[in-house]
């Protein structure tokens, strides 16, 4: 039982019985039946310490559970950007996609988390990647996002990125045309700066 006792642990962010479980003998990367480790559940709870240390002691920051999270996606999704940081220096697959065959950049900018997109940015994840939608990061941004401060910021971001202006959607529809559709006149001046058509 001490799997689902590490589980336990890690939501709760209790360190003290994370460490007594590991030198137990629990195994780090057991699943519950969701398919998750303990460094997801801590992860999905937001639990910076349990989560850095399950991270110390070698959990796998990229093992997937039923629905194609890991530690690392979740992280970038939710902008829990103190686990994020830390999966990224232990080896974060910047090239894992969730379910939606999307990288973590695309829906940490769907979300609005600027400080999450910076740091997926800096770390290196494709801007351009596509996912199962057609979508790209900067796309989602503007489709899904509110048009406000925050996306504003994001697809700045994504555009000093380097990101393809006017890589379209599966139908063809720019990025430039979605911002217009949306009424959202700062990210349209954003696109056109930077070539949009």
């Amino acid at each position: 039982m001490s799997e689902t006792s590490l589980h336990a642990a890690a939501t709760s962010g209790d360190v003290a019985a994370i460490e007594k479980l590991l030198s137990a003998g629990a195994a780090i990367d057991a699943r519950d039946n969701s398919g998750a480790t303990a460094l997801l559940a801590a992860t999905h709870a937001n639990q910076v310490e349990a989560a850095r240390a399950l991270i110390d002691a070698g959990a796998d920051v990229n093992a997937k559970d039923n629905i194609e999270d890991s530690p690392y996606l979740y992280a970038g999704a939710r902008g829990h950007l103190e686990i994020l940081k830390m999966t990224l220096a232990h080896g974060a697959d910047l090239k894992s996609v969730n379910r939606y065959g999307g990288t973590a950049l695309i829906p940490a900018s769907e979300r609005g988390h600027v400080e999450t997109v910076r740091t997926l940015i800096a770390a290196g994840v494709d801007v351009d990647h596509v996912n199962k939608l057609h979508w790209t990061a900067l796309l989602e941004a503007i489709i899904l996002g509110d048009g406000g401060e925050r996306h504003q910021k994001i697809v700045d971001l994504l555009v000093k990125a380097g990101a393809d202006v006017n890589l379209a959607d599966g139908k063809g529809v720019t990025p430039l045309q979605h911002a217009r559709a949306g009424g959202y006149k700062e990210i349209e001046a954003t696109l056109a700066a930077a070539g949009a058509r």
